[in-house]
């Protein structure tokens, strides 16, 4: 059988001989790495929440890309133990991993190619908030595989990275700490147009949550109900846009009472939505 036993020639030119393997060396890196990988983990983020608010998105995008460095120190530590690390032999196995993951963890693979990519161009990083398809949230890890929103309702939810191939990103603040945030209002068309414009842009100076070197615009769009009112601005943190978003609607629609400016008819601005 002369292709067997060159076969088996051939993977003993790759293996090294079991007394050359330096077991337990492999299995303490290993241990050690996974080890400072999870501590990674833990310590950034805890970290990022101690330092001022405006190195935190500084820090935070280190926590993925410390964990891809240790796991490849591991992976380039641990692999010429049990294999002779030639040329030869890293592009035969590389090859053969390929192929196998390709077939049998196709889409797994795909994540965690995507997950390089999205390492490399940055779609996302720690501290963003980001829409994936109807997942809204600010990104709280980035795993090989996953990316971990927490949603407005504190709910965790894993996005594979494989997302970034088919569908559209959506990045409210990019790394930044500012968001910009949105407040609707829907008036009766019978008002004076200028004074509301000015009264909300003071709503929103008011607001104590507001970035003051940061654009304030109101926005008016005539519609066949009456006029929409939309008053963007942007919180200090975007962590606060909820908070935000409520002060200005609340105080808004206090001073719109007190100007004696009639809302839009409820039903009329539901059936022009629907």
């Amino acid at each position: 059988m002369p292709d067997a036993n060159v076969a088996q020639e051939e993977v003993s030119r790759i293996l090294r001989d079991w007394g050359e393997i330096r077991l337990f060396e492999a299995i303490f890196v290993l241990t050690a790495g996974l080890t400072l990988a999870i501590a990674i983990k833990w310590v950034i983020p805890r970290l990022a929440e101690r330092v001022p608010d405006r190195f935190r998105f500084w820090i935070l995008p280190w926590e993925p890309i410390l964990r891809a460095a240790m796991l490849l120190f591991v992976a380039a530590y641990i692999i010429p133990i049990f294999i002779y690390p030639t040329p030869q032999n890293l592009l035969a196995i590389s090859g053969t991993l390929a192929v196998a993951l390709g077939f049998a963890f196709k889409d797994y693979a795909s994540s965690l190619i995507a997950g390089v990519v999205a390492l490399h161009e940055r779609p996302y990083r720690n501290g963003d908030w980001v829409k994936i398809d109807d997942t809204y949230g600010e990104v709280r890890s980035l795993n090989l595989r996953t990316v971990q929103i927490v949603t407005p309702d504190d709910t965790v939810v894993a996005v594979p990275h494989s997302k970034i191939w088919t569908t559209a990103i959506a990045n409210n603040n990019s790394g930044q700490r500012e968001l910009m945030c949105v407040a609707d209002f829907y008036l009766h068309p019978d008002h004076d147009g200028q004074r509301v414009h000015q009264k909300l842009k003071e709503v929103a100076i008011a607001s104590p949550y507001l970035q003051l070197n940061k654009p304030i615009l109101v926005v008016a769009a005539e519609k066949p109900w009456g006029t929409h009112y939309r008053l963007k601005a942007y919180p200090i943190d975007g962590r606060d846009q909820f908070k935000f978003i409520t002060d200005l609607t609340l105080r808004g629609k206090a001073m719109l009472r007190r100007l004696d400016i009639q809302t839009a008819a409820t039903t009329a601005v539901a059936q022009a939505d629907g």
